[in-house]
Protein backbone atom coordinates (compact mmCIF):
# COMPACT_ATOMS: atom_id res chain seq x y z
CA UNK A 1 0.00 0.00 0.00
CA UNK A 2 1.58 3.60 -1.10
CA UNK A 3 2.41 5.62 1.94
CA UNK A 4 0.25 8.65 2.04
CA UNK A 5 2.40 12.20 2.47
CA UNK A 6 1.99 14.67 4.90
CA UNK A 7 -0.01 16.71 2.55
CA UNK A 8 -2.21 14.09 1.23
CA UNK A 9 -3.49 13.45 4.76
CA UNK A 10 -3.69 17.11 5.07
CA UNK A 11 -5.73 17.19 2.12
CA UNK A 12 -8.06 13.98 3.56
CA UNK A 13 -8.68 15.46 6.56
CA UNK A 14 -9.74 19.25 4.64
CA UNK A 15 -7.11 21.02 6.63
CA UNK A 16 -4.99 22.48 3.29
CA UNK A 17 -6.28 26.43 3.99
CA UNK A 18 -7.07 27.02 0.32
CA UNK A 19 -7.84 23.90 -1.97
CA UNK A 20 -9.68 26.53 -4.82
CA UNK A 21 -8.05 27.98 -7.43
CA UNK A 22 -6.70 31.15 -6.85
CA UNK A 23 -9.00 34.29 -7.81
CA UNK A 24 -8.17 37.09 -10.23
CA UNK A 25 -9.68 40.64 -9.58
CA UNK A 26 -10.00 41.48 -13.02
CA UNK A 27 -11.51 45.71 -13.99
CA UNK A 28 -13.62 44.69 -17.01
CA UNK A 29 -15.04 40.96 -18.64
CA UNK A 30 -12.69 39.24 -20.51
CA UNK A 31 -13.73 37.99 -24.13
CA UNK A 32 -11.37 34.98 -25.84
CA UNK A 33 -11.55 35.65 -29.71
CA UNK A 34 -10.76 32.81 -31.88
CA UNK A 35 -9.16 32.22 -34.97
CA UNK A 36 -9.46 30.86 -38.44
CA UNK A 37 -10.53 27.44 -39.16
CA UNK A 38 -12.59 24.62 -37.84
CA UNK A 39 -10.12 22.59 -35.55
CA UNK A 40 -10.94 23.76 -32.05
CA UNK A 41 -14.44 23.34 -33.12
CA UNK A 42 -14.19 20.05 -32.45
CA UNK A 43 -13.14 20.67 -28.58
CA UNK A 44 -15.84 20.46 -26.05
CA UNK A 45 -17.88 23.82 -26.34
CA UNK A 46 -16.34 25.27 -29.40
CA UNK A 47 -12.94 27.49 -29.49
CA UNK A 48 -11.41 28.64 -26.23
CA UNK A 49 -13.85 27.16 -23.99
CA UNK A 50 -11.96 24.98 -22.09
CA UNK A 51 -9.52 27.89 -21.14
CA UNK A 52 -12.78 30.58 -20.79
CA UNK A 53 -14.05 27.30 -17.92
CA UNK A 54 -10.77 27.34 -16.20
CA UNK A 55 -10.77 31.49 -16.06
CA UNK A 56 -14.29 31.56 -14.61
CA UNK A 57 -12.59 29.02 -11.89
CA UNK A 58 -10.36 32.42 -10.87
CA UNK A 59 -13.44 34.18 -10.72
CA UNK A 60 -13.11 36.03 -13.36
CA UNK A 61 -15.97 37.18 -16.20
CA UNK A 62 -14.61 35.26 -19.16
CA UNK A 63 -16.50 34.42 -22.57
CA UNK A 64 -15.38 32.44 -25.19
CA UNK A 65 -18.57 33.03 -28.44
CA UNK A 66 -17.92 31.16 -31.58
CA UNK A 67 -18.37 33.15 -35.06
CA UNK A 68 -18.24 31.49 -38.79
CA UNK A 69 -14.76 30.08 -38.97
CA UNK A 70 -14.22 30.49 -42.72
CA UNK A 71 -15.31 34.01 -43.25
CA UNK A 72 -14.37 37.47 -44.14
CA UNK A 73 -12.70 39.75 -41.11
CA UNK A 74 -15.49 42.43 -41.92
CA UNK A 75 -18.42 39.57 -41.91
CA UNK A 76 -16.60 37.94 -38.58
CA UNK A 77 -16.13 41.32 -36.68
CA UNK A 78 -19.96 41.86 -37.33
CA UNK A 79 -20.69 38.80 -35.52
CA UNK A 80 -17.88 39.76 -32.44
CA UNK A 81 -19.42 43.09 -32.39
CA UNK A 82 -23.01 41.16 -31.40
CA UNK A 83 -21.50 38.97 -28.79
CA UNK A 84 -19.50 41.61 -27.42
CA UNK A 85 -22.52 44.12 -27.05
CA UNK A 86 -24.54 41.28 -25.55
CA UNK A 87 -21.63 40.43 -22.92
CA UNK A 88 -21.52 44.35 -22.08
CA UNK A 89 -25.73 43.92 -21.82
CA UNK A 90 -25.77 40.70 -19.19
CA UNK A 91 -22.59 42.24 -17.78
CA UNK A 92 -23.19 45.24 -16.97
CA UNK A 93 -19.62 46.31 -17.43
CA UNK A 94 -18.17 49.11 -18.71
CA UNK A 95 -16.15 47.54 -21.31
CA UNK A 96 -14.13 44.37 -21.66
CA UNK A 97 -10.89 43.25 -22.62
CA UNK A 98 -9.83 41.19 -25.73
CA UNK A 99 -7.24 38.10 -25.94
CA UNK A 100 -7.36 37.17 -29.40
CA UNK A 101 -5.80 34.32 -31.14
CA UNK A 102 -4.70 33.92 -34.85
CA UNK A 103 -7.24 35.99 -37.33
CA UNK A 104 -9.10 36.80 -34.22
CA UNK A 105 -6.61 39.71 -34.06
CA UNK A 106 -7.05 40.90 -36.99
CA UNK A 107 -10.89 40.49 -36.18
CA UNK A 108 -10.47 42.66 -33.07
CA UNK A 109 -8.50 45.09 -34.72
CA UNK A 110 -11.58 46.05 -37.62
CA UNK A 111 -13.91 45.73 -34.22
CA UNK A 112 -11.96 48.29 -32.54
CA UNK A 113 -11.70 50.34 -35.55
CA UNK A 114 -14.55 49.95 -37.91
CA UNK A 115 -17.60 48.41 -35.77
CA UNK A 116 -17.46 51.57 -33.43
CA UNK A 117 -16.57 49.51 -30.47
CA UNK A 118 -13.43 51.83 -29.54
CA UNK A 119 -14.76 53.41 -26.56
CA UNK A 120 -16.12 49.57 -24.90
CA UNK A 121 -12.86 47.86 -25.49
CA UNK A 122 -10.25 48.57 -23.25
CA UNK A 123 -7.49 46.46 -24.09
CA UNK A 124 -6.58 44.03 -27.18
CA UNK A 125 -3.68 41.44 -26.58
CA UNK A 126 -3.48 39.17 -29.85
CA UNK A 127 -1.70 35.81 -29.81
CA UNK A 128 0.22 34.87 -33.33
CA UNK A 129 -1.89 36.84 -35.15
CA UNK A 130 -1.00 37.64 -38.97
CA UNK A 131 -0.81 41.69 -38.85
CA UNK A 132 1.42 41.37 -41.70
CA UNK A 133 -0.14 38.71 -43.26
CA UNK A 134 0.73 34.77 -43.32
CA UNK A 135 2.31 32.82 -47.07
CA UNK A 136 0.23 30.23 -46.04
CA UNK A 137 -2.00 31.99 -47.38
CA UNK A 138 0.00 32.52 -50.63
CA UNK A 139 0.52 29.02 -51.05
CA UNK A 140 -2.61 28.03 -51.04
CA UNK A 141 -4.22 30.22 -54.00
CA UNK A 142 -0.28 29.03 -55.68
CA UNK A 143 -2.44 25.91 -56.11
CA UNK A 144 -3.84 24.78 -58.90
CA UNK A 145 -7.56 25.57 -60.19
CA UNK A 146 -8.88 22.27 -58.94
CA UNK A 147 -6.89 21.96 -55.88
CA UNK A 148 -8.32 25.46 -54.74
CA UNK A 149 -11.97 25.13 -56.03
CA UNK A 150 -12.07 21.48 -53.61
CA UNK A 151 -10.44 23.84 -50.92
CA UNK A 152 -13.36 26.36 -51.33
CA UNK A 153 -15.96 23.93 -51.14
CA UNK A 154 -14.73 21.83 -48.38
CA UNK A 155 -14.38 24.83 -46.15
CA UNK A 156 -17.44 26.98 -47.03
CA UNK A 157 -19.68 23.58 -46.85
CA UNK A 158 -18.21 23.06 -43.02
CA UNK A 159 -18.67 26.71 -42.38
CA UNK A 160 -22.20 26.74 -42.90
CA UNK A 161 -22.95 23.55 -41.14
CA UNK A 162 -21.03 24.48 -38.26
CA UNK A 163 -23.01 27.54 -36.86
CA UNK A 164 -26.73 28.38 -38.27
CA UNK A 165 -26.75 31.44 -40.05
CA UNK A 166 -23.14 32.22 -40.09
CA UNK A 167 -22.36 31.33 -43.73
CA UNK A 168 -18.53 30.85 -45.03
CA UNK A 169 -16.25 32.65 -47.90
CA UNK A 170 -13.05 30.85 -47.56
CA UNK A 171 -11.23 32.38 -50.65
CA UNK A 172 -12.11 35.32 -49.97
CA UNK A 173 -10.91 35.04 -46.11
CA UNK A 174 -7.92 33.50 -47.99
CA UNK A 175 -6.95 36.32 -49.82
CA UNK A 176 -7.44 39.07 -46.96
CA UNK A 177 -4.92 36.96 -45.21
CA UNK A 178 -1.62 37.20 -47.45
CA UNK A 179 1.12 39.87 -46.96
CA UNK A 180 -0.09 41.85 -49.99
CA UNK A 181 -3.27 42.22 -48.72
CA UNK A 182 -2.18 43.11 -45.00
CA UNK A 183 0.54 45.59 -46.22
CA UNK A 184 -1.45 47.21 -48.92
CA UNK A 185 -4.86 47.11 -47.68
CA UNK A 186 -5.84 46.16 -44.27
CA UNK A 187 -3.03 48.27 -42.16
CA UNK A 188 -3.37 51.22 -44.22
CA UNK A 189 -7.09 51.23 -43.64
CA UNK A 190 -7.98 48.92 -39.91
CA UNK A 191 -6.42 51.50 -37.68
CA UNK A 192 -5.32 51.50 -34.06
CA UNK A 193 -7.17 53.47 -31.66
CA UNK A 194 -5.54 55.62 -29.28
CA UNK A 195 -8.15 54.86 -26.24
CA UNK A 196 -6.92 51.15 -26.54
CA UNK A 197 -4.10 49.27 -25.12
CA UNK A 198 -2.82 47.17 -28.14
CA UNK A 199 -0.29 44.02 -26.81
CA UNK A 200 0.79 40.89 -28.71
CA UNK A 201 2.67 37.70 -28.83
CA UNK A 202 4.20 35.40 -31.37
CA UNK A 203 4.59 31.70 -31.33
CA UNK A 204 7.57 30.22 -32.49
CA UNK A 205 8.60 26.14 -32.86
CA UNK A 206 9.81 23.86 -34.94
CA UNK A 207 12.47 25.19 -37.52
CA UNK A 208 15.03 27.68 -36.34
CA UNK A 209 13.97 26.77 -33.09
CA UNK A 210 14.31 24.22 -29.73
CA UNK A 211 10.72 23.35 -29.64
CA UNK A 212 8.97 20.55 -30.95
CA UNK A 213 5.50 21.27 -33.29
CA UNK A 214 3.25 19.18 -33.81
CA UNK A 215 3.70 16.65 -36.47
CA UNK A 216 0.30 17.99 -38.56
CA UNK A 217 1.61 21.76 -38.79
CA UNK A 218 5.47 20.29 -39.23
CA UNK A 219 5.58 20.57 -43.38
CA UNK A 220 3.44 24.29 -43.22
CA UNK A 221 6.51 24.64 -40.67
CA UNK A 222 9.35 24.40 -43.41
CA UNK A 223 7.54 25.70 -46.43
CA UNK A 224 6.98 29.10 -44.28
CA UNK A 225 10.29 29.35 -42.56
CA UNK A 226 11.70 29.37 -46.27
CA UNK A 227 9.83 32.72 -47.03
CA UNK A 228 9.56 34.53 -43.48
CA UNK A 229 11.68 32.46 -40.70
CA UNK A 230 10.82 31.39 -37.60
CA UNK A 231 7.24 30.60 -37.11
CA UNK A 232 4.80 28.65 -35.25
CA UNK A 233 3.24 26.95 -38.14
CA UNK A 234 0.94 29.30 -39.77
CA UNK A 235 2.07 32.83 -38.26
CA UNK A 236 5.48 33.96 -38.45
CA UNK A 237 7.01 35.61 -35.22
CA UNK A 238 7.66 38.78 -37.72
CA UNK A 239 3.97 38.60 -38.22
CA UNK A 240 2.74 38.51 -35.35
CA UNK A 241 4.27 41.82 -33.42
CA UNK A 242 1.98 44.23 -33.20
CA UNK A 243 1.55 47.47 -30.40
CA UNK A 244 3.43 46.76 -27.55
CA UNK A 245 5.08 43.33 -28.38
CA UNK A 246 5.50 41.04 -25.24
CA UNK A 247 7.90 38.36 -27.15
CA UNK A 248 7.93 34.74 -28.22
CA UNK A 249 5.84 31.86 -26.81
CA UNK A 250 7.22 28.46 -26.97
CA UNK A 251 3.68 26.80 -28.34
CA UNK A 252 2.99 26.10 -32.17
CA UNK A 253 -0.45 27.65 -33.43
CA UNK A 254 -2.49 24.49 -31.61
CA UNK A 255 -0.58 24.46 -28.73
CA UNK A 256 -1.82 27.89 -28.22
CA UNK A 257 -5.61 26.70 -27.85
CA UNK A 258 -4.79 23.62 -25.90
CA UNK A 259 -4.78 21.55 -28.93
CA UNK A 260 -1.10 19.57 -28.00
CA UNK A 261 -0.07 16.04 -29.55
CA UNK A 262 3.71 16.78 -28.03
CA UNK A 263 3.58 14.98 -24.81
CA UNK A 264 7.29 16.38 -24.01
CA UNK A 265 5.42 20.35 -24.14
CA UNK A 266 5.03 21.91 -20.70
CA UNK A 267 3.01 24.39 -22.50
CA UNK A 268 -0.78 24.89 -20.78
CA UNK A 269 -2.97 27.50 -22.66
CA UNK A 270 -5.47 27.61 -19.50
CA UNK A 271 -2.36 29.23 -17.37
CA UNK A 272 -1.00 30.91 -20.56
CA UNK A 273 -4.15 33.35 -20.55
CA UNK A 274 -4.53 32.94 -17.01
CA UNK A 275 -1.04 34.95 -16.86
CA UNK A 276 -2.52 37.55 -19.35
CA UNK A 277 -5.35 38.54 -17.21
CA UNK A 278 -3.18 38.97 -14.48
CA UNK A 279 -1.10 41.40 -16.11
CA UNK A 280 -3.98 42.89 -17.29
CA UNK A 281 -5.30 42.84 -13.63
CA UNK A 282 -1.98 44.77 -12.44
CA UNK A 283 -2.59 47.47 -14.56
CA UNK A 284 -5.56 48.12 -13.76
CA UNK A 285 -8.07 46.58 -16.34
Amino acid sequence: MAKLTKTAIRRIAGLVPFPQPETIRVRYPIVLMHGFGLLAFLAKGGHLHEEAMYLRMRGILAFAPNVSPYHTIADRANMWRERVEFILKTTGAEKVNLIAHSMGGLDARYLVSKCGLHDRVATLTTIASPHRGSSLAEIVLEQPGKVQEWLQDAANWIGQNAMSNSGADFHSAIQQLTPTALKESFNLEVLDHPNVLYRSYAGASGKGTLHSINPILRPFNSLMYAREGVNDGLVSVSSAKWGDYQGEIEADHAQQIGIDLMPSSSFSSSEFFADQVRLLAEMGF
